[in-house]
């Protein structure tokens, strides 16, 4: 029976996420790649570790026990790493960041700039991710640190206040709905969209509108805020974006700015680490730098 770590953290976030979809994703794999390692810890130790079913897969007695001594020896290995990081003075670090598509254009870029500046032997290995992702990510281990909406919280974390984020319509100022003071993403159903394109926010917009039966029309799909305002300004569709974001192009694009009074669109973001957990040195840096510092006006 071999496993190597590759295969254990592969199976900790299926255990995790409970599906080998999300798993693999978590622990950075391709779903034929996952499956494969899969088969074969099965073949390898001779006995079946996972349930599968039509809504995702359960551990058997085995896989329980699989999970159990994983952990240890995960945790083991990150003890390990940090008392040799003890020993090697001078060498860069590396601190994993996961965070919301909202927090990484409008909020982190000033917020890190100073902490970056103050610690030139760090490197962050920054990647956007849902806010349910990034819960799960950094409870398994697989991330240092997360900034994700509170609502996606769950057990097995240390959450600390970081900021709010409100996410509005932006339409030209000529639109019917310009002179609305708010509308709910029903009142949308039927127009086209300018949306984000590869972003997890567009994602989690487009599963809210699922979630009531309908789908986002799309007129095009652009890489920036920015350019969503601009798009939206001259009429071409509308868009939804941070409220943060609309307010610094609304003078420059043309906009008109209409709240978004649905509940999920107004989110308290939270930074969060995984309880229990012995941060390294520069990741419990980033963290308090993340928590005591308030975000700009």
């Amino acid at each position: 029976m071999r496993f190597d770590l590759t295969d254990l953290r592969l199976f900790l976030a299926v255990a995790d996420a409970g599906s080998i979809t999300h798993g693999a994703a978590d622990a950075g794999l391709s779903l034929p790649a996952a499956s494969e390692r899969l088969r074969d810890m099965e073949l390898s130790g001779g006995v079946r570790l996972l349930e599968r079913g039509r809504r995702g897969v359960t551990l058997t007695e085995a896989g329980e026990a699989l999970v159990h001594h994983a952990r240890l020896i995960t945790r083991q290995m990150a003890m390990m790493r940090g008392e040799l990081g003890e020993y090697a003075t001078g060498l860069r670090s590396t601190v994993r960041l996961l965070a919301n598509t909202a927090t990484m254009a409008e909020l982190l870029p000033q917020r890190l700039a100073g902490w970056m500046g103050a610690n030139p032997r760090v490197d962050l290995d920054l990647k956007e991710r849902q806010s349910t992702e990034i819960a799960r990510s950094v409870a398994a281990g697989f991330a240092d640190i997360g900034i994700l909406s509170d609502r996606a919280a769950q057990d097995g974390l240390v959450l600390r206040p970081f900021a709010q984020d409100r996410l509005v319509v932006v339409t030209a100022q000529d639109d019917a709905l310009a002179g609305s003071r708010q509308v709910r993403l029903a009142d949308l159903a039927g127009r086209y969209f300018i949306g984000l394109s590869g972003s997890a926010l567009q994602d989690h917009i487009a599963a809210q509108a699922a979630a009531m039966g309908w789908q986002l029309r799309y007129r095009v799909r652009l890489r920036s805020f920015e350019a969503i305002c601009r798009m939206a300004g001259a009429g071409t569709g509308i868009g939804i974006v941070p409220q943060t974001a609309a307010r610094r192009m609304k003078r420059s694009s043309g906009i008109a700015i209409i709240r978004l009074a649905d509940g999920w669109a107004l989110r308290r973001l939270s930074v969060c680490i995984r309880a229990g957990t012995e941060l390294s040195a520069p990741a419990q840096s980033l963290f308090r730098h993340l928590t005591e510092t308030p975000p700009a006006a």
